[in-house]
């Protein structure tokens, strides 16, 4: 059996981090971990291939090989399902999706026979006896959330490590919060399941053994779910990492009652965490009510991005404009937040009613959803009717997007961070590809760019001041050249 296992092409949003790829000479920034495992629950002895739009084309020759062909996809990747469905329908080749866009909107795809509808694992086995048999059903859905414990390692024989910045890997699934515009618990639920410790550490050391020695993203939507199994994993990283020595680092994405736990974020960092995404939303206390962001509320935010920077994280935040309690100084009320705390990477975004969610119910149920949702949080386009002005909303949503990454602004918001930002933990190596990126930056931001000037006051300051964190500022500076672009084009 020969299966062609495809993953659509991202467009240019904050995660699709384009504009840094060419710093660092690579053509995508994760591989599609989804797909990756699937393709390790298929039979050994069928013939695999997989295509990763991001990184090289889907070619007739790849069509024309395949038995059948299986796409992985999120909302965002939309339009480039359908380019690909229609590749395929002209080669009469069978169709196989899963992944977020079907799980809660495959009705939108009429030209697609064939189904996976949520969490693969449970249904694996019947989906590759039918394949077997060639009496695929329309769809196959999980009748309970799986023990992740189970899932194999993945693949990755079947992808080039050099057209990667960044690997990744999971270590649970679902988070403990109830966020009313979030479509996590849809996925996943509320009840967070882990791999063993020793299953991940098996994973990274894989990764290792194939020669990775860069950054490894671990994809959890919230890594600190369940923070007593957090804490055993991260004691056996660390006892690995003394073991073996690997050159790699983390990052992953968490709640903010991170700050509250001494203990775990020193673990994270002794085991090599430098990152950490966190979604913030919004500084004010009734849109983080309305939104049911219970484990933001109550607290000093600003406070906690500091403490977790001092005690040697980066944070990168997440944050959110459109909800029904925002007043008319919502803009101000988020740059003022942003500028303050140091969050260099913002990610702003204008709240989106995703599907399924309880947000998308509860404005179905109001008559205020309009249009679907395209999983990009970075169009100036709401899919409901806000209650302040659309289109006060939207142009004041430019507005921020490139005040925040206009260079005076951005590279002062850096040096808040720097201020605060205590390096600890193991230290990384400097890659090649770090070290191209650092020469790139020179000639991209301190010559070829119109705001070059702001670069090189920026890089002389912190050579002088703060030497030993040149290396983060250089790193953030060309990650903002990638945001004044997406900024520039809303």
């Amino acid at each position: 059996m020969r299966i062609l296992l495809v993953y659509p092409q991202n467009p240019d949003t904050f995660w699709s981090f384009k504009h840094v790829l060419r710093f660092v000479s690579k053509r995508s920034t994760f591989p599609p971990l989804g797909l990756l495992t699937i393709a390790a629950m298929l039979p050994s002895d069928w013939q695999l291939k997989l295509v990763d739009l991001n990184v090289e084309r889907l070619k007739d020759s790849d069509l024309r090989w395949a038995d059948y062909v299986m796409i992985s996809a999120m909302i965002i990747h939309k339009q480039s399902v359908h380019d690909i469905v229609a590749r395929c329908a002209a080669f009469m080749k069978p169709v196989i999706a899963g992944g977020p866009l079907f799980t809660t909107g495959h009705e939108a795809f009429p030209s697609i026979q064939h189904f996976v509808l949520g969490e693969a694992e449970e249904v694996m086995p019947q989906l590759v006896a039918d394949m077997s048999a060639g009496a695929l059903q329309p769809q196959y859905s999980p009748t309970e959330r799986p023990d992740i414990k189970q899932v194999p390692s993945p693949r990755w024989d079947l992808i080039n490590f050099k057209h990667y910045v960044t690997m990744a890997v999971q270590f649970s699934r679902g988070c403990p919060y109830d966020c009313e515009f979030c479509d996590i618990i849809i996925m996943n639920g509320r009840v967070p399941r882990t791999k063993a410790p020793a299953q991940l550490i098996a994973e990274l050391d894989a990764l290792r053994l194939q020669g990775w020695k860069d950054m490894v993203f671990i994809v959890d939507d919230n890594f600190i779910g369940d923070k007593n199994r957090t804490k055993a994993f991260l004691r056996e990283l660390i006892a690995w990492r003394e073991r073996v020595q690997p050159s790699m680092g983390f990052f992953t994405e968490a709640s903010v009652n991170l700050a509250d736990d001494k203990e775990l974020c020193e673990l994270m960092v002794k085991a090599g965490f430098k990152k950490v995404f966190v979604g913030i939303e919004t500084p004010s206390a009734e849109g983080l009510q309305e939104c049911h962001k219970v484990q933001n509320s109550g607290r000093d935010l600003v406070e906690a991005v500091k403490t977790l920077q001092r005690v040697g994280l980066e944070v990168m935040g997440g944050f959110i404009i459109g909800f029904d309690s925002d007043r008319q100084d919502v803009f101000k009320q988020q740059f003022d937040f942003i500028q303050r705390s140091g969050v260099v990477t913002a990610m702003v975004g204008l709240l989106t009613a995703l599907p399924q969610t309880k947000l998308y119910h509860r404005l179905k149920q109001e008559g205020r959803l309009v249009t679907d949702a395209t999983g990009n949080n970075t169009e100036a386009v709401l899919n409901f009717k806000p209650k302040l002005s659309r289109e006060f909303l939207q142009s004041g949503y430019r507005d921020l997007m490139k005040r925040l990454y206009e260079p005076k602004a951005y590279y002062q918001r850096i040096r808040t961070f720097l201020k605060h930002h205590r390096p600890s933990g193991p230290s990384l190596r400097l890659s090649p590809s770090d070290f191209k990126a650092f020469l790139k930056s020179f000639w991209l931001l301190g010559i070829w760019d119109s705001h070059r000037h702001s670069y090189w006051r920026f890089f002389w300051s912190t050579l002088l001041r703060r030497p030993a964190q040149l290396r983060y500022g250089i790193e953030l500076a060309i990650i903002g050249y990638h945001f004044r672009r997406v900024a520039s084009r809303l």
